[in-house]
């Protein structure tokens, strides 16, 4: 079995395309097998972004959203990745949503959150939830914001895992179930998210 270490040294010898600069960008935001260093790693997403990389694009679009915030650059890279990518068309409902970038657009950025869904993106699918839990870009449906946040945890995604706990422990859009609610927020817990700790 390959360890992570020798993962790293691979990619330090072989910084020659760009997934392998998105990748060790990784390793360098994360801390892994190396100290941490954000900026390093942005300066490697930037270089494979260069390349067109996708996943180094929306790397540094989250970055510019949710860390170092340059909100122009954020909407301008969502923008660019949205037209095939799940994951763009995700940021760039958020940024919509948030007014990140560029106007509040709560309609537009439902329609970017259901197109992400469609294509499998299980935080798309999560925001979706939240979407129709506010009514934002629709109206507020409480079943519906339940469904989609059952297969958001189903699949994986943290928020929408804290969130199913949410719901079966208040009951909304569904019976209340604190052996579910409890369920769903160890495993959220488990799983690093900060909300749902009992």
């Amino acid at each position: 079995m390959t360890t992570l270490q020798e993962i790293y040294i691979w990619l330090l010898n072989n910084q020659n395309n760009s997934n392998s600069l998105c990748l060790l960008g990784y390793f360098n935001y994360h801390g892994l097998e190396i100290e941490l260093d954000k900026q390093i790693a942005i300066e490697l997403y930037q270089k494979a972004a260069e390349s067109e990389n996708r996943l180094a694009q929306s790397n540094l679009a989250n970055e510019y959203i949710y860390g170092k915030k340059n909100y122009n650059l954020a909407f301008k890279l969502s923008k660019k990745l949205a037209g095939n990518y799940a994951y763009g068309m995700n940021n760039l409902g958020f940024c919509y949503e948030k007014g990140i970038g560029t106007n509040y657009d709560e309609e537009k950025a439902f329609e970017l959150y259901q197109k992400a869904a469609n294509l499998g993106n299980f935080d798309a699918i999560n925001n979706l939830g939240w979407c129709n839990y506010e009514g934002i870009g629709t109206d507020i449906n409480e079943e519906k914001t339940f469904e989609l946040y059952q297969k958001a945890a189903n699949l994986g995604n943290l928020n929408g895992t804290c969130n199913l706990g949410w719901y079966y422990c208040e009951g909304i859009g569904t019976e209340a179930c604190i052996d579910q609610a409890v369920y769903w927020y160890k495993k959220s817990a488990a799983q690093g998210h900060q909300n749902s700790n009992l």
